[in-house]
């Protein structure tokens, strides 16, 4: 019974591995360039955050200003920030799902 066998196998698996580990490699280096977009308040406020979870802008409408509701502001850079940061994330899980074929590796996101 010829031995070896169990080698070529072990080489592939390696072969494999390093060849996931370029593409994500490549994915996280690319999510640096992909950007989602968090509103709140109808869209009077903005978070733009890439895909490695980057605040990149926050834009808001001049309209939305009150000086005499600094808290209604603030709530809503909050929960517009909070949903880009959630874009982000899952952009980044399914990216990542794809270069792994969607084997789950913890703590990667």
């Amino acid at each position: 019974m010829p031995r070896g066998g169990g080698l070529g196998n072990m080489n592939e698996l390696l072969r494999q591995a390093q060849k996931m580990q370029s593409q994500m490699a490549h994915v996280q280096d690319a999510l640096k360039d992909r950007i989602v977009e968090g509103t709140a308040g109808g869209g009077m406020v903005k978070v733009l955050v890439n895909g490695k979870q980057d605040i990149v802008a926050v834009k808001i409408d001049p309209e939305v200003i009150d000086p005499d509701d600094a808290a209604m502001l603030e709530d809503l850079v909050l929960a517009a920030t909070r949903q880009g940061l959630q874009k982000a994330k899952e952009l980044a899980q399914a990216e990542m799902s794809k270069a792994t074929g969607g084997l789950s590796l913890p703590g990667m996101f």
